[in-house]
């Protein structure tokens, strides 16, 4: 989006027949009646160095609230004479709103006289946005030292999920629908199992085994669930 940038006078939003867009449930300009200046989108503020994660966790809690736009810059500001003018300027101030609330102060400081939610976005990418191979050297480095140890099943397959997750975000999208492509998600299915079961603890060495003769492999949340129901029968030292 280019700063500044208006939208014309006939500038149309989806609504209902008859109802104004900040009316109409389904428009990015309407505000639900528990939509206020004090909320917290996300639970994590930003710090800097946990940018990309805070970057997803806002993009999910925007496209919830139907004001995603307002931070990709595909609803442009009316202009001054537009009668959306009004109801654009409000959501725009409330979604600042947001986005302040879950920012360091010493960030806050920074963004507060800019007047676009799209630009404050594109201030904060400029800033922080990690570039990708670092962090996947970085997400590949966790990975290869995450053990078991003192950690229960769940916390442990938590810890792993959420760097694949993150991981997998870094991968290009395919588009091939051949059979080329089932074999690659196979692939990928058994590398994660077999990470998951290299660093659990000795005392699931039986269900690792059964586990490991098993054909077809299978998926990683099944193997989670068989070595899950197998921890009330293996001791672990509970992390205080």
């Amino acid at each position: 989006m280019e700063r500044g940038q208006q939208a014309p006078n006939n500038q149309a939003l989806p609504n209902q027949i008859g109802r104004a867009p900040f009316e109409d449930t389904g428009s990015p300009l309407y505000l639900q009646n528990g939509d206020h200046p004090g909320l917290a989108l996300v639970s994590q503020l930003l710090a800097g160095n946990n940018y990309n994660s805070w970057n997803r966790a806002m993009s999910i809690a925007l496209t919830a609230k139907n004001k995603l736009v307002f931070v990709d810059g595909s609803l442009l500001r009316p202009k001054s004479n537009n009668l959306l003018f009004g109801a654009w300027i409000h959501c725009n101030g409330m979604v600042i709103s947001w986005i302040l609330n879950v920012v360091n102060l010493k960030i806050t400081d920074i963004l507060l006289y800019i007047s676009t939610t799209s630009e404050i976005l594109m201030d904060l990418r400029d800033r922080f946005h990690e570039s990708n191979a670092p962090r996947i050297f970085q997400i590949k480095k966790l990975l290869t030292g995450l053990q078991q140890g003192s950690m229960d099943v769940n916390t442990y397959y938590t810890r792993l999920r959420t760097l694949w997750d993150e991981l997998k975000d870094f991968q290009p999208v395919s588009v091939c629908n051949c059979g080329s492509m089932k074999e690659w998600m196979n692939y990928q299915n058994q590398e994660c199992v077999m990470q998951f079961l290299m660093e659990l603890n000795d005392s699931y060495a039986q269900i690792r085994a059964q586990i490991l003769m098993m054909e077809p492999t299978p998926v990683i949340s099944k193997v989670f669930s068989l070595v899950l129901q197998e921890e009330s029968n293996v001791p672990y030292i509970k992390i205080s």
